[in-house]
């Protein structure tokens, strides 16, 4: 996601793959592979273009680590225990902002 995030258009999966900063590259298929999972999970968009697909990301960085955060807490027996276990460790900063952004969320829906 960060090649695709950070590539100034649309992107196909060769051109991802020379991203990529590994040595050795992974192989052209795995990469493939990865990009179809997150084209059918829907954090990838794509459009056809020749014989290959250019792919875009369908999200924001923020919308793809809410997803992550959401998903891993609908895994947990008590969502609100694990919230607040993962709160336990944010700086003091980190706390202001999260209180501010409840109170502007309060105030939107009133």
């Amino acid at each position: 996601m960060e090649v695709v995030w950070s590539a100034s258009k649309a992107i196909t999966v060769r051109e991802i793959r020379d991203r990529l900063a590994r040595d050795p590259a992974p192989a052209y298929n795995t990469v493939l592979t990865v990009t179809e999972i997150l084209y059918r999970k829907d954090w990838l968009a794509r459009e056809k273009h020749g014989k290959a697909f250019r792919y875009w990301p369908a999200a924001s960085r923020e919308d793809y680590t809410a997803r992550l955060m959401d998903e891993a807490l609908d895994s947990a027996p008590d969502r609100t225990a694990a919230l607040v276990h993962f709160m336990g460790g944010m700086t003091p900063e980190e706390m202001t902002e999260i209180r501010r952004a409840l109170e502007a969320a309060e105030r939107r829906s009133g």
